[in-house]
């Protein structure tokens, strides 16, 4: 059958027809780029929540009132540590102890060594570390804010604090250590303590404190008690 114009009208749906039909070629292009859309998404996505969950607990500690960033100790800081916990004994407790090298160390020296740390990917590394040593027994490690933990049960004390957070912490272990504790100190020192005993030189300097100095106190034996002085009438 033919339209009025003379043109067969199969013809004019024919060509009307392959005026809406995108070629194959196009259609496979559109898709695969959608596929890459996707696929690019997806990686993004997941390198932000990577991100997010590795940077948290290093980025959340300098959230807080008092930082405590995470700087390795050198092979030196740890010598001079070790060289004043000589004819020491007892337990010891690094404050904000990082990667585990101070309380490694210890565990190495014979001490039942701790370590508080915030950022649990530290304590994680920490625990290998000491496992890869063979000291995982004697060495432990524990997520927990400094603030919140109690140090009375502990003979020796170690910190590599900043300034900011060391008056605070000097008011702390006054209150809760005993008279036979001794308190070291890296990098920086206690803001009104007089040191016992001084090592090193630059950010390798160590201050020991003796808490029975600290406290005005002369060291006594354990099995005695104090008795404060008389005061005169």
């Amino acid at each position: 059958m033919e339209g009025g114009g003379g043109i067969p009208l199969e013809t004019v749906t024919e060509e009307s027809q392959s005026r809406h039909v995108l070629p194959a070629s196009f259609e496979a292009n559109s898709l695969q780029k959608s596929n890459w859309g996707f696929l690019l998404t997806g990686l993004v996505g997941g390198t932000l929540v990577a991100v997010y969950a590795v940077a948290t607990p290093f980025i959340t500690p300098a959230l807080r009132k008092v930082c405590l960033p995470f700087v390795p100790a050198t092979t030196k800081q740890i010598e001079n540590v070790v060289k004043m916990l000589q004819c020491r004994r007892g337990s010891l407790v690094d404050i904000g102890s990082g990667d585990g090298r101070i309380v490694i160390a210890a565990a190495k020296e014979g001490f039942t060594a701790v370590g508080y740390e915030l950022n649990p990917w530290l304590v994680w590394y920490s625990r290998y570390r000491a496992w890869r040593e063979g000291v995982h027994g004697s060495a432990k490690f524990y997520i927990s804010d400094l603030w919140k933990v109690t140090f009375s049960q502990y003979s020796n004390v170690v910190v590599f604090g900043v300034p900011q957070m060391m008056l605070q912490l000097e008011k702390k272990l006054e209150l809760e250590l005993d008279d036979d504790a001794r308190v070291i100190a890296c990098r920086f020192p206690f803001p009104h303590w007089t040191p016992d005993h001084v090592t090193g030189e630059g950010i390798d300097t160590v201050w020991a404190y003796d808490a029975s100095t600290f406290r005005g106190r002369e060291k006594r034996p354990t099995s005695m008690h104090f008795q404060p002085p008389i005061q005169a009438s």
